[in-house]
């Protein structure tokens, strides 16, 4: 299935056609060798490797002008751009895991993803237009919970999103742009992207807030995504019906059919259809978690004892959540780990206070920890704090740098009993915990070994 589209000089899609066909890949490029032709040549082997390819080079240097063009209608219509950082695991020759590296992308990568946005929009568009019953990919404007812990937490810096109670797209890019460049920025940029509601496939096109756009679907991946399927199934039904239109072209000599053949959905299906794909793409989710906890348990095995830096990846009651430096692994430092005290847990402050030593474990702060315990089958990691004093990262507004002042808090609620060790589910949930804050007792460092 192809989407063939003229796209203006501003990033407009002017024109749209679909129909079926074959390609052939004949030059076989990966994304490393395109994005090398599309730089400036800094060595004789991309000379060499424009050269071998020149006939292909005003191409790829038209589309790279034309990605230029389509990020700068993403920056116009207001799209959030979070900036994430996405991991590789290499093996050595032994299938060992030799290091984890973030994933580079060039602008091919980026290439490749504003023309399948592109393609998108207008298969959306084409849905609508003809009225079929199919799939969009729908992500709805952020819930009024997360959206006041949000800005508690930017108050806390002096911040603000603007919109009031209903925030647009280019409100959360605007105070992304405010604190880019900021020491706290990645911290900063989490909690906004934790406030986000989560895209799911409905039949019910309620446009797409994160991409700023009023439709959107998923037209790119048929043979790895059923919603994507279910969507060509549904144009198939256009292009092999009886009425054509200038959005579709039949091949010469193809049979004409019923739509009903391709697409012989009810709205209801599709509501259950839909459901049920959200379901199974979390599921798959879980799953490629799963899988990479393991590696990740597997990788630390044999350094258990060794002492990291690390950043405060969550904070939940239970305790916090670091992300090693540089390795990219996460593990647990359990609130009976730190220094002994009671600790108020702040959901809304995304911290971690102790009542009588006013220290607090915040999100986004540095910490020195130990690895204490790998856990293959439970896929977990423990830490214990080399340091117990947090690297604040951030300054709440009205105070000077260097953390919170050593006072309490108002009295808070009757120590409730000491939380066992959270398990798989509670872990992975922790990054998106809403719950509200609560009292947890730390009585010091385990010993290594000992009991919980």
């Amino acid at each position: 299935m192809v989407c063939e589209m003229n796209i203006s000089q501003n990033g407009t899609i002017s024109r749209y056609k679909f129909y079926e066909a074959v390609i052939q890949s004949h030059a076989r490029l990966t994304y490393n060798q395109v994005g090398a032709m599309l730089e400036a040549p800094d060595s004789d082997e991309e000379a060499a490797l424009r050269e071998h390819y020149r006939e292909l080079v005003p191409s790829l240097e038209n589309l790279h002008a034309l990605y230029k063009v389509l990020r700068q209608a993403r920056e116009a219509r207001g799209a959030i751009d979070f900036e994430t950082t996405e991991t590789q695991i290499v093996f050595n020759d032994e299938r060992k895991i030799e290091k984890i590296v973030p994933r580079t992308r060039n602008d091919a990568h980026k290439l490749v993803e504003e023309c399948m946005l592109a393609a998108n929009v207008a298969t959306a568009r084409f849905l609508d237009k003809h009225d079929l019953p199919a799939l969009y990919r729908v992500h709805q404007s952020p819930a009024p919970e997360r959206l006041e812990n949000l800005r508690v937490f930017l108050g806390e810096l002096g911040l603000t999103l603007g919109g009031g109670d209903e925030p647009s797209p280019k409100d959360y890019q605007a105070l992304r742009e405010v604190i880019q460049g900021r020491p706290d920025f990645d911290i900063i940029q989490t909690v906004m992207l934790r406030s986000m509601s989560q895209a799911v496939y409905s039949p019910q096109n309620d446009g797409h807030f994160g991409l700023a756009y009023q439709a959107y679907a998923h037209f790119t991946s048929p043979i790895r995504r059923y919603p994507d399927l279910l969507v060509h199934r549904a144009i198939r039904s256009v292009i092999r019906g009886p009425r054509q239109t200038q959005t579709v072209q039949r091949a010469e000599g193809a049979p004409v059919e019923k739509p009903s053949i391709w697409c012989p959905y009810t709205f209801e299906q599709m509501v259950e259809l839909g459901e049920h794909c959200s379901m199974t793409e979390r599921r798959a989710d879980d799953a490629t978690r799963d899988v990479t906890d393991w590696l990740k348990c597997e990788f630390l095995s044999d350094k258990v004892g060794e002492v990291y830096e690390g950043t405060i990846a969550s904070v939940t009651q239970f305790g916090i959540f670091v992300r090693l430096d540089d390795v990219y692994v996460e593990g647990l430092v359990h609130v009976t780990s730190l220094p002994s005290d009671y600790y108020h847990y702040e959901a809304e402050k995304h911290r971690l206070k102790g009542e009588r030593s006013g220290v607090a474990y915040r999100l986004g702060d540095g910490v020195t920890v130990r690895i204490a315990r790998v856990d293959l089958d439970d896929r977990k990691i423990d830490f214990d704090l080399a340091d117990a004093a947090p690297r604040h990262r951030r300054t709440p507004r009205g105070q000077k740098s260097g953390g919170d002042a050593p006072t309490a808090d108002a009295p808070a609620k009757k120590p409730s009993s000491r939380k066992s060790r959270p398990g798989k589910r509670e872990r992975q949930g922790a990054a998106g915990s809403n719950d509200e804050g609560g009292k947890r007792r730390s009585r010091g460092p385990r010993q290594r070994g000992g009991k919980r």
